[in-house]
């Protein structure tokens, strides 16, 4: 039979239509998450911050707690070509007799080669290397003030560029570790409370709203200066992560409580009720699977605000201590108006920081559009 120009005939119609109905949820989502081009660049974003993060000590060409009282807030280094490849100049120091302040000229009679793929000092690649090299790296003799500093140095006289990336370890991973523990605390708390419902309901909200009657930071500050002084590095890291998730868990639990008093009340909870399904199979396979969606979102969205917040306890003090850094740590030095004037490079971390913060909110706007793909 004939048909009109342009027009597919109806077997073929059909057969489109069945293909585009027989695309797998997750590819759609995919496709979903594609079209919005700002979260799709924010991925990338954050994909190069995490490699250079989990490359940190690699990257870095010094130590990021070695003090050196030659350099201390040592501008950026200036990169020239000399005749072996990049270089730097050695830097002189001085004091200025009016400001009290130390000021660097550059020494241009020799250029100091840069080399790649150098020994270092000996770190553990990816936790459990040891490994000396490093990507980068100035062939000086010892005698010489030739280091290069790529984002300047601070107070001590150490490399914030090496500093940072030691710092991203902590500041990119922590806030990670606290928004899965709330997340597992809030949809255990929230399911419970929305599917048994009664008693345990009643007491359940009521701890809810105990706990959110307190103002935030103010509680998070009294819990994190209750945390011992004495302890490692990673116990404290630990301890900072569950103060994040002892209070964070609360808005999560009541929105799906919200999603499972729903879900509870559907067709197909109350057919596998009567079919004689149990309570574990009930929220296994009905309840917890039809809130997933709005739990990753929720998730995606409080990233950005527990790394912020681990920041501010660490700027504060209350947070990661010395001698371990994190970017709350590194801002310390830019608290002064005269030293973010004076020496402008102290706050790299609060650009890193803004663009992280900036591309969570970008990628989980785009992940709670994919996560209802037929919307």
């Amino acid at each position: 039979m004939a048909t009109a120009a342009g027009e597919l005939p109806r077997a073929a119609r059909g057969k489109k239509q069945e293909d585009v109905g027989q695309i797998p949820q997750w590819k759609l989502m995919v496709r979903r998450f594609r079209q919005s081009k700002l979260s799709v660049a924010a991925l990338f974003v954050l994909g190069v911050m995490y490699l250079f993060m989990i490359l940190g000590d690699f990257i870095a060409p010094y130590q990021h707690d070695v003090l050196d009282s030659n350099n201390p807030f040592a501008p950026p280094t200036q990169i020239v070509w000399g005749p072996d490849g990049p270089g730097i100049y050695g830097l002189k120091q001085e004091l200025d007799q009016e400001k009290f302040q130390w000021v660097y000229t550059i020494d241009t009679s020799t250029i100091y080669p840069i080399r790649f793929f150098v020994q270092g000092y000996e770190y553990r690649f990816l936790g459990f290397v040891p490994s000396k090299l490093h990507l980068f790296g100035v062939e000086a003799p010892p005698d010489v003030n030739a280091r290069i500093f790529l984002w300047g140095a601070d107070k001590e006289g150490r490399d914030l560029f090496s500093r940072v990336l030691k710092g991203s370890q902590v500041s990119l991973t922590l806030g990670f570790f606290g928004v899965f523990l709330f997340v597992i605390i809030g949809s255990i708390v929230g399911t419970a409370s929305g599917y048994f419902g009664g008693v345990l309901d009643n007491l359940i909200q009521r701890i809810i709203e105990l706990i959110r009657s307190f103002p935030d930071l103010p509680l998070y500050m009294a819990l994190a200066a209750a945390l011992p002084l004495n302890v490692s590095i990673t116990v404290r890291y630990f301890l900072i992560t569950v103060v994040i998730a002892v209070i964070g868990w609360t808005g999560l639990a009541r929105e799906v409580r919200g999603k499972v008093l729903a879900f509870r009340g559907a067709d197909y909870t109350a057919a596998a009720i009567a079919a004689g399904a149990g309570h574990w199979h009930v929220i296994t396979h009905h309840l917890i699977p039809n809130a997933m969606s709005h739990i990753v979102v929720v998730a995606m969205l409080a990233i950005p605000g527990s790394i912020g917040l681990e920041t501010a306890l660490s700027f504060l003090g209350l947070g990661i201590l010395p001698p371990a850094v994190s970017w709350g740590i590194l801002l310390r030095d830019a608290q002064t108006v005269q030293a973010v004037v004076t020496y402008p490079w102290l706050l790299i971390p609060v650009i890193l920081l803004i663009i992280t913060v900036l591309s969570f909110n970008l990628l989980g706007d785009g992940v709670r559009d994919a996560v209802d793909p037929y919307a």
